[in-house]
């Protein structure tokens, strides 16, 4: 039985390439980057929180609820993962699906395909994709499907030193949903000045076709 599914958004990293700060909150279209992945993911999960360190009140406009790692120590993507499972059991939900707070144009079916790769694989983590036709599949692995009755597995994971998400994933089998790279991969995430300046540019001139919209 599949039961409820809730949204968490990772954005925990430190943005280094920006210069430091929440990347998230950057001016993006008319309103922000993570405006647009909310806008994205909450057309496809309910409940949704946001998983971040520090001052919670710098979300407030954001109107969702603010999770911290944890975990301590800001051990990546997977202590995340951890706090939005702790998240989901209060909400009464027995999976999460994780997107990042940088990737403003990620698939709007990703969920849908998400399950069903768990669900046709047989595993119970499904991760994303996208497929390049050079370079083959890139695996994202901050866009997952996950169950929240392994957070104990995680928890001890984490204690004994494990960082990458592949590492603890290929212990309990995990499903890939592939994504085709259309006109630009659907997973581009904005890391430095230059890809903000690429989506700002895209946004402004309204090249964003439909079906990645």
């Amino acid at each position: 039985m599949r039961g409820k599914v809730a949204g968490v958004i990772l954005a925990g990293g430190r943005a280094r390439r920006m210069g430091g700060g929440d990347k998230s909150l950057l001016a993006l279209g008319k309103g922000t980057i993570l405006d647009s992945v909310v806008e994205r993911l909450s057309a496809q999960v309910d409940p949704i929180a946001l998983n971040a360190n520090g001052d919670p009140s710098r979300f407030e406009r954001v109107g969702l609820p603010v999770v911290p790692d944890s975990f301590p120590g800001r051990c990546g993507p997977l202590a995340g993962v951890l706090a939005g499972m702790e998240w989901a059991i209060e909400e009464g939900a027995r999976h999460i699906v994780t997107v990042a707070a940088d990737t403003p144009y990620f698939p709007r079916d990703l969920v849908a395909r998400l399950l069903q790769a768990s669900e046709i694989e047989g595993h119970p983590i499904a991760l994303a994709s996208s497929v390049h036709a050079e370079a083959g599949r890139k695996l994202h692995p901050t866009f997952g499907y996950w169950p929240v009755e392994l957070r104990e597995s995680l928890n001890s994971s984490l204690s004994q030193g494990i960082r990458k998400v592949i590492q603890w994933t290929d212990i309990h089998g995990v499903a890939i949903a592939e994504f085709a790279n259309g006109e630009f991969d659907p997973f581009f995430n904005i890391n430095t000045p230059e890809d903000l300046e690429f989506a700002r540019r895209r946004e402004l001139v309204g090249q964003v076709s439909d079906a990645q919209r």
